[in-house]
């Protein structure tokens, strides 16, 4: 077994129990990507198991910190099921279930996310990549589903080294069967994409935040929405079904659009209380300000803007302006449901952006809630990084 030799005073986050070592905290050794090594500290004392990967910043993440552990096909199967039976536990009311929710399940650059019978995996980092055969087995065997597709097409496999790779794993000859599912979640219907849709194909983190704005539509009687970055419209079928008579969706994706629409109707809602905006979200806001348009309740859900701490500046005058607009196009008494999902942005961090665009805007709003990722994506003590969805509700005054 290979070892890798921490540098003084840097064993601190692995005693937190922390899964990552960056490179700067190594003193000594190496080993072949996604090779299982022995992290020992300074002394020589054991710190953990991990997965070497000698490309990424992150230089390694651990497997286990206990040293009896054997990093095997069991010791895969075993986490793979502990996370399952969490999900169980959780009864998530839907059929589209985020499964393994990477280091926060003890199991680091794998992500899971079950749609009905057919699961969809990303092998994020180099240890995810060098089990991904043994992976693939145990989460058919541990779930009893039926195919696996691989979306393993992210920016954090190109930090690792690792080429994009999409398609069926499981079995090998679904590769001729469809890759379009439909999902339940609530008392809804949504169609997705696990080849072509983002992340794997939707949005499950949002799923009880989409609740929430149904919601709220109809306690607060909200009529006009303003959907803004919306996918494949699940917060426009969560204001039609709170009873909105007019949301205008915008993207400036056609085919997200075509999936909003679809799914608008897939809901059986009239489409003519459906709009949608195939432009820039930023220039689009411009113009209805322009045009003294005004809306009962907004939703900003942009894509990631900060993956890391160093795009944090930049992406903050992007949030800081979308929501100064947002805010200026809303109702007094409306709500503004606005979100991050960067990395790179905190939740403090994101709270200041939006008082700063506030300011801006000249207007003030009460914080009606602090919202995060559905219970399936969770969030451990020890790896706070894994909350990267942060969201605020604000009530105009």
């Amino acid at each position: 077994m290979k070892s890798v030799r921490v540098r003084p005073g840097k064993e601190r986050s692995l005693l937190r129990r922390h899964p990552w070592l960056f490179e700067g905290s190594i003193g000594g050794g190496k080993a072949d990507s996604g090779e299982t090594v022995r992290v020992e500290g300074s002394d020589g004392r054991f710190l953990a198991w991990a997965a070497y990967s000698p490309l990424s910043s992150i230089r390694a993440r651990a497997w286990s910190f206990d040293e009896g552990e054997r990093i095997d096909a069991a010791f895969f199967a075993r986490r793979i099921a502990a996370a399952v039976a969490m999900r169980v536990r959780l009864a998530v009311a839907s059929d589209g279930v985020r499964l393994v929710h990477g280091e926060a399940d003890g199991l680091p650059g794998l992500v899971v996310d079950r749609y009905g019978d057919t699961l969809c995996a990303q092998f994020l980092s180099a240890g995810a990549e060098r089990w991904k055969s043994v992976l693939a087995d145990a989460l058919l065997e541990v779930t009893g589903a039926a195919r696996l597709f691989e979306r393993s097409d992210t920016s954090a496999r190109q930090r690792e080294g690792l080429p994009a790779a999409v398609g069926w794993l499981r079995p090998a000859a679904a590769t001729a069967e469809a890759t379009t599912l439909t999902i339940r979640e609530h008392d809804w219907r949504f169609a997705l994409d696990v080849a072509s849709g983002h992340k794997t194909g939707f949005y499950l983190d949002q799923r009880d935040n989409r609740k929430l704005f149904a919601e709220s539509v109809r306690h607060f009687g909200f009529a006009r929405i303003l959907n803004c970055y919306c996918y494949s419209g699940g917060f426009s079928v969560a204001a039609l079904a709170g009873g909105a008579t007019e949301v205008t969706a915008i993207d400036s994706s056609a085919p997200a659009l075509a999936l909003a629409e679809g799914n608008v109707a897939l809901n059986r809602f009239d489409a003519a209380r459906h709009h949608t905006i195939d432009a820039d979200v930023n220039q689009t806001l411009r113009s209805l300000l322009d045009a003294r348009q005004s809306f009962d309740a907004i939703v900003l859900d942009p894509p990631k803007l900060a993956p890391t701490v160093a795009h944090a500046e930049r992406a903050a005058r992007a949030y800081k302006d979308i929501n100064r607009l947002a805010l200026s196009l809303l109702a007094p008494g409306g709500a503004l449901f606005t979100f991050s999902c960067s990395g790179g942005i905190d939740a403090d961090l994101f709270h200041k952006i939006v008082a700063g665009a506030g300011l801006d805007a000249g207007v003030d709003a009460f914080i009606h809630a602090r919202l995060g990722a559905a219970p399936d994506h969770p969030m451990t003590v020890n790896f706070p990084e894994g909350g990267y969805l942060k969201g605020l509700v604000l009530i105009k005054r």
